[in-house]
């Protein structure tokens, strides 16, 4: 065996660096993926026959009985993500 082929890699700057990035997007991608954690339509007459947003908002709204968080989204579907009450009168998602 030759001297140089005896020698053991040993990493460098570039090849950190690029560990670094694969771990980084791994850690993105793995975060990423979790579930959304959204509140579900109570199941009650009210929200069984309730299909647009406009809907929604009667109570909703910033003047509503029940107003959205300022930090909630501003979809215009509100079904995407919260979950439809048993007996929904709206099409299924």
């Amino acid at each position: 065996m030759t001297e140089q082929q005896k020698k053991s890699w040993k990493p460098g700057k570039r090849d950190l660096v690029f560990l670094g990035v694969i771990a980084a997007v791994v850690l993105v991608l793995v975060l990423g993926t979790t579930d959304r954690k959204t509140i579900a339509v109570p199941s009650d007459d009210t929200h069984r026959s309730v299909t647009a947003k406009a809907a929604c908002m009667a109570c909703h709204d910033s003047a509503g009985v029940h107003p959205q968080p300022a930090t909630h989204t501003k979809m215009d579907r509100c079904f995407l993500c919260h979950t439809q009450p048993e007996g929904w009168a709206g099409a299924p998602k």
